[in-house]
């Protein structure tokens, strides 16, 4: 009985130890790794909240773009760190595209779903089906007809194989029975740089990484892939208003190893909550296009295992793509 008490007063000691041990916690500056290039939907919304979390936190949050193979190589990273709350992951919902897609393909995924917990969703927007403001498309009902009448001929960019700007064109390609070419970039920006220079046809992205072309005049909404309006684009119908049954929410959310203790992902989530409830950081965001939608991480994990499932099929119905 001696030996047992003893044990469980040494266990004790040790709970209390590391529990006050990650008490300090952050004593230093953070790691948010964006793992798409500058530019895109994920570092658009990344930049605002890690400099907030920064100021909630006390310590500077540094944005780390790791861009590459549709955002698996960054996450992959992410999962790979250290667990002890110095390295976080801001991603989007294709978080949980790319395992399947590896599977698919016959390649080790570069990290599982269950690698990771959820802190916070960010943001929650439709993707935006947007074309040069020169091109002869008006409606949506134009484009598609166009695609139709010529298959292959018209391209879109994306950001990677299966990425969260090549599935919604995907989707809609099977919805509306019309083939097109798809070009893959290394990320949402040079995905839209390529569009903004004529290289492709048209993209779907996050009004966040397209707004300010819009505004300009530069592209033009057709269509977006939500089902209600977007805040941003009160004028753009959905695809389903125009008889299109496509949907796809591109979320934004904030990750961490799945081992890093409770203590420390207590002191994210509050962080997080503070930061998404901040009217200036809404405002903020806003501006660049994405109202925050926030989750807690409950809340999260429920919303994330219901769309984890719907991504999945969704890239088993495009199949293999080489």
């Amino acid at each position: 009985m001696k030996a047992i008490t003893v044990k469980m007063f040494t266990v004790g000691l040790t709970m209390l130890a590391s529990s006050m041990a990650w008490a300090q916690y952050p004593e230093h500056p953070i790691k948010m790794i964006v793992p798409f290039p500058p530019g895109g939907v994920t570092d658009t919304v990344a930049r605002p909240i890690a400099d907030a979390l920064g100021r909630e936190l006390g310590q500077t949050v540094v944005v780390e773009n790791k861009g590459g193979a549709g955002g698996a190589i960054g996450t992959g990273e992410a999962a790979r760190a250290k667990p002890d709350g110095y390295t976080i992951l801001m991603m989007l919902s294709s978080i949980s595209i790319l395992p399947e897609a590896d599977k698919i393909l016959g390649r080790k995924p570069a990290y599982s779903t269950t690698d990771f917990k959820p802190i916070a969703r960010i943001t929650a927007d439709p993707t935006v089906l947007v074309v040069p403001a020169n091109s002869p498309w008006k409606t949506i009902d134009e484009f598609v007809a166009a695609a139709r009448e010529a298959p292959g001929k018209l391209d879109y960019g994306s950001s990677g194989i299966y990425g969260s700007m090549h599935v919604p064109m995907a989707m809609l390609e099977k919805n509306a029975n019309i083939k097109m070419t798809h070009i893959p970039y290394t990320g949402a920006g040079p995905a839209v740089v390529a569009l903004l220079s004529g290289q492709v046809d048209a993209i779907s992205t996050g009004p966040s990484s397209i707004l300010q072309h819009i505004k300009s005049g530069t592209v033009r909404p057709l269509a977006h892939w939500g089902d209600k309006p977007v805040a941003a684009l009160p004028d753009t119908p959905s695809l389903s208003q125009k008889g299109y049954d496509v949907k796809f929410v591109q979320w934004s959310g904030i990750f961490v190893p799945k081992d890093v203790p409770a203590e420390v992902i207590a002191r994210l989530r509050a962080a997080a909550k503070a930061v998404a409830n901040d009217p200036a950081v809404q405002a903020t965001v806003l501006a660049a296009g994405s109202p925050i939608d926030y989750l807690d991480a409950d809340e999260f994990q429920t919303y994330w295992d219901a769309d984890d499932a719907l991504l999945r099929k969704a890239v088993q119905d495009i199949g293999k793509v080489e």
